[in-house]
């Protein structure tokens, strides 16, 4: 068996993981220099061109991965029957560049940054609720120097009795 029918074979009977991972696409050059990664793992929601092919040219979001047509669907990307529907055209991911990352996926994002993927991404929302906690620990610290303050007038005044 030679090589080329030895790779069509195993891309054939690859599990899901492997083809799953062969569905990536290549990043565009802003996005290149932002996360120092030439292609990444395409998800929906991706902002994507088409560089090559009937539909080059093409921008717009991934509505849908197919692993069975090994490509993906785009946003306005559709093709006319002879009766007049329209039906989607799945287009292989060697043919597109991602321009835009859906940052959905937290997971995703920190791989892209290069952080531990476990690790929490800290976001606006998160800084708020941060600075809110730091608010409380003030107030409650008021509160307990303020009534050790009235502790100490109480003692003072025992003593006076005394």
């Amino acid at each position: 068996m030679n090589g080329t029918k030895m790779r069509n074979r195993q891309i054939y009977y690859a599990t899901h993981k492997t083809a799953s991972s062969q569905l990536s696409g290549s990043l565009s050059k802003e996005l290149r220099k932002k996360y120092g990664k030439r292609s990444v793992r395409i998800i929906e929601g991706d902002t994507v061109k088409v560089i090559r092919g009937e539909f080059s040219g093409v921008d717009g979001k991934v509505t849908k991965i197919s692993l069975a047509d090994n490509g993906v669907n785009i946003e306005g990307v559709k093709k006319d029957k002879i009766k007049g529907d329209k039906f989607d055209v799945y287009i292989n991911t060697t043919n597109i560049t991602i321009t835009g990352l859906n940052s959905d996926d937290k997971w995703r994002m920190n791989k892209l940054e290069g952080k531990k993927p476990r690790t929490e991404r800290i976001t606006e929302s998160k800084t708020e609720v941060a600075k809110q906690e730091e608010k409380t620990e003030e107030k409650q610290k008021e509160k307990v120097s303020k009534g050790e303050k009235l502790n100490e007038g109480s003692k003072t005044k025992k003593k006076e009795k005394n």
